[in-house]
Order: C-alpha cells, then structure tokens, then sequence
C-alpha cells in the first residue's frame, strides 16, 4: 500500500466547496460575504509526525489508515510537509540507518520547522538513551543543523535546545518567536500571517483603552497587536506557551503586554469580581480600560460565562478553529453585537477543517 499523491490541481475545486459548505452553515446568522484566504497548494504544513517502520532490517516513515490501523503506509515523500521537511527526511533517514546507537527501537520521529528554516526534529524510543545515542545524535544534529531531542519512557535529552525560532513576516515586518517542542503553534505559516494581519487591520490604534485577550498562546497575536493598544492583558493555561510568551514580548521588545496564567473561566471570574486569585497579586485589573477583546478558543468554543462576559465590550474578534462551536458562540453574541467582517483561512487544505474570523461591534 502506499500514500495517496496530493493532486494540487484539485485545491481550488476543494477549497469552494468547503467554502460553500461552511457558509452555509452559517446562513441563518446573516454573515457578510466572507473574505476567503487559500493555502498553498502544497508544502504548508510546518509539523509532521511519523512512525517508524522496522523491515527487513532497515526502516521507513509510515502512516496508518485507521480503516487498516495494523497495515504500514510507507511514506518516502509527505508533500504537505514544508520544504524544509520534506528535503531533510530521506537524508536523515539513510544516516540514522547508518548508526545502531539511532535507529535501535527508533519508534517515531516529529518535525517541527518554521518559515525561516529552523528545525528541531524529535526522535521516540523504545528503549533508554545512553551516552552513546548522544554523542551519534550531536553528530547527527551538526551534519544538518538541526536541533535534536530524544525521547523514551520517563527521559528526553535535549541536545541543545528544545525550540525553534520563527521570523513571522506580517505586514512587511517581523516577529520572532520560540516555538517549543510540545508548545501549540500554528501548523500552516503563511495561512497563520495572514491571520494576524486581518486581525491587526481591524484593531485601529486604540493609545488610550487596552486589550483582552483568552486563550493567547505564545504571543502569536498579542505581539503584533501590541502596538494598537495602550497595554494587552492576556491569558493562557498552558505552562510551556507562558513561558514561551514572556520570551517572545522580550524578543520583540513587547513591554506594554502582561500574560497570566490562568484559564479564560479564571480571568472572566476575576474581572467579574466573583473570585480573588494569589496568581493577579499585585495586578490591578482596574487599572485596564479594555476597549477590544480577542478570542482564539480550542475547538469547544466559549464556556457560558466568558460568552457573557465579553459581550459586555464594544469590539470582539473571534478566531475559530471550529464553525460548530462559533455558530452555537455567534448566535449569543449576535443577539449584542454586529458582525462586521467574516474571514476564512484554510489552514487545512484536503481537510473538512476551516478557520474562522469573526469581528463584531456592539449594536448602537
């Protein structure tokens, strides 16, 4: 069995439908006309993930199609994966198979790249690393200037570092980023630039109130909307994106930007008054005249209470990776506010997946 060819000359076909498909999901809310932002056709994805496939005495990357979980796909070339993926697999392949020390239970390997060229790859194990699988991995790591990190049960040896550095380009300038190995980034560069970019046109310059945002990651929007507002007050639950995001405001010389870590539920209690948290001592959140607030929930959407909440403020926008949930969001939030703009990025070309952009007034 082997993988199916990605045939780009069916993408525009593809993406109409799915964009039809997912208007029309939304046909009773009344949306704009939404502005629709394609992939590339090919070589958008800046992840992958691969088992390992032990035959014959050598190995191959495969997939497995969960109709046949148990049958291998070997995979020689993954044309969804960026450039810089798909040009180090076979090269990386043919020199761990040259090293016991490397590819001895070698389970799994990830790929984790960016828009300027950074890659760490990941190696999973089946058995404990020892002095010799570093000094082979660090040898591995210099012939193509990639970062290394293994991993088996209860062990991960990071050999240098355990992040890549991204140069985002939006808007004719760049922001930096720490993007870690287990950290949630976005998987489709050029699609996630010109998300930021739409965002950032419908802040304004705002010198005198702030903004909110949920769910903020590592910085990917509060960095490059920083600079429309008085100060950001952001949130997020996951350790590894906190602390990615102090690193990123520092990098991006960001000073006017306070990242919490708390949940979306936390915060909204907390500027509600309902709740008093040890994590905001010494935070004066009346100090913040929040004027916009941004949202980029996982796919469950909005929890009731931060629906309420944001609704009490004059803009909204909505990044969705989940139509479902925002139409079941939108239909609340509606009954408040106007929907302004609509926008749709296919992060996910071949897929059903859509992301989605809402900005919303306050009716008058």
């Amino acid at each position: 069995m082997s993988f199916k060819p990605l045939n780009t000359a069916e993408y525009p076909q593809l993406l109409a439908e799915k964009v039809n498909t997912v208007v029309a999901s939304f046909a009773d809310l009344s949306l704009p006309t939404p502005e629709i932002y394609p992939s590339a056709p090919e070589h958008y994805r800046l992840r992958a993930e691969f088992r390992i496939w032990h035959e014959d005495g050598s190995f191959f990357y495969a997939m497995f199609d969960p109709s046949d979980p148990k049958v291998p796909i070997r995979i020689d070339h993954f044309p969804t994966a960026s450039e810089t993926i798909c040009t180090l697999m076979t090269p990386l392949r043919l020199a761990l198979g040259e090293h016991s020390a490397l590819n001895k239970r070698l389970f799994q390997i990830e790929f984790l790249s960016t828009l300027s060229g950074d890659m760490l790859v990941t190696l999973i194990y089946h058995r404990r690393l020892d002095d010799e699988w570093q000094l082979a991995a660090q040898a591995i790591a210099e012939q193509f200037n990639i970062q290394i990190i293994g991993r088996s049960k209860k062990q991960k040896i990071v050999l240098n570092r355990d992040y890549v550095l991204e140069q985002l380009p939006v808007d004719g300038k760049h922001y930096a980023y720490h993007q870690y190995e287990g950290g949630f980034t976005q998987p489709n560069g050029k699609v996630n630039a010109k998300m930021v970019s739409w965002a950032k046109a419908r802040c304004g310059q705002n010198p005198d109130t702030d903004l909110l945002e949920l769910y903020c990651g590592n910085g990917n929007f509060t960095i490059p909307l920083a600079s429309h507002f008085r100060r950001v007050l952001a949130t997020e639950i996951s350790k590894t994106s906190v602390k990615a995001a102090h690193e990123n405001f520092a990098m991006n010389t960001v000073s006017n930007a306070l990242v919490l870590r708390m949940s979306s539920e936390e915060l909204t209690s907390a500027l509600n008054k309902e709740r008093s948290f040890r994590r905001l001592h010494g935070v004066d959140l009346d100090s913040y005249a929040i004027s916009t607030v941004l949202v980029d929930p996982p796919r469950a959407g909005l929890d009731a209470a931060s629906r309420e909440f944001i609704a009490g403020f004059n803009n909204i926008i909505y990044i969705s990776c989940n139509p479902e949930t925002l139409h079941r969001d939108l239909e609340i939030l509606t009954k408040s506010h106007h929907v302004k703009d609509f926008a749709l990025f296919d992060q996910f070309p071949y897929t059903h997946h859509m992301e989605c952009g809402v900005f919303l007034t306050k009716r008058g």
